[in-house]
């Protein structure tokens, strides 16, 4: 069973999933070590690894270290083309679908596609979605697109829902790295009432109790990234929030 089959299973078995974000940029080795270890003690589902630039060359370093010494699968989050790597075990093929620009809906999937073809890689399709969280993230800069608005409920579902019905396999709201706020829970519940994949939520989620009320609101999958890298301690409290204590 692939990775993503998996999560189906689990989903309709009520199971919830815990993410940590690591941005190469933003660790140093010893980090990322000490964070692979709480990882496992944890029993984090997945590790997301890109992020909205890419300024070392540590990916290919980052991967192979998380593969030689964890078993937790590692999905490919990239913010460009150049974040590809055939060692991972996946990628969130991200097309924002909330934004109007067609370079991040379709254009650098062109470039990435006889790559991703080729590769290895567990590929599945993301419904990506950016939601205002109080301040400009950096994805919001990158991707030059303007986020949903966090009150606007009835868009992010209608959004959601059309990514739904172009054949994502997934939807990923997120607040961005550093979010002021978290994405808010009715606009969580609103759009999980009105689709039928496993729904992603990440950004702006810095306690337990965040990650709770996301989890409540309707998210499968929880991510976190910014927050750990300031309190890697966060990483066994977060993973205590799944409810019925899935994998641990």
């Amino acid at each position: 069973m692939n990775h993503y089959q998996k999560l189906l299973t689990d989903v309709s078995a009520g199971k919830k999933k815990f993410a940590v974000l690591i941005d190469p940029d933003k660790y140093t080795m010893a980090y990322l070590e000490e964070v692979v270890r709480l990882s496992m003690d944890a029993g984090v589902d997945y590790f997301f690894l890109g992020g909205s630039l890419l300024i070392k060359d540590s990916m290919d370093l980052f991967i192979s270290y998380i593969k030689d010494t964890s078993a937790i699968p590692l999905l490919l989050f990239p913010g460009n083309n150049i974040q590809l790597n055939n060692q991972a075990d996946g990628i969130l093929l991200l097309s924002l679908i909330s934004g109007r620009n067609p370079d991040m809906l379709i254009g650098r999937h062109v470039i990435s596609a006889p790559y991703l073809k080729a590769s290895k890689l567990e590929i599945i399709p993301t419904g990506y979605m950016l939601i205002e969280s109080g301040r400009t993230t950096a994805v919001t800069y990158m991707s030059n697109t303007l986020p949903i608005p966090s009150h606007k409920t009835d868009i992010a579902s209608c959004t959601a829902l059309a990514g739904e019905m172009l054949g994502m396999k997934l939807i990923y709201m997120d607040a961005g790295s550093g979010a002021e706020n978290p994405v808010p829970a009715p606009m969580i519940r609103k759009v999980k009432d009105s689709i039928a994949l496993p729904l992603i939520i990440g950004g702006g989620i810095t306690t337990p109790d965040l990650a709770r009320k996301a989890f409540d609101a309707g998210a499968d999958v929880v991510v976190v990234g910014n927050a750990i890298e300031n309190d890697p301690g966060l990483i066994a409290r977060i993973a205590e929030t799944r409810p019925f204590g899935q994998n641990k």
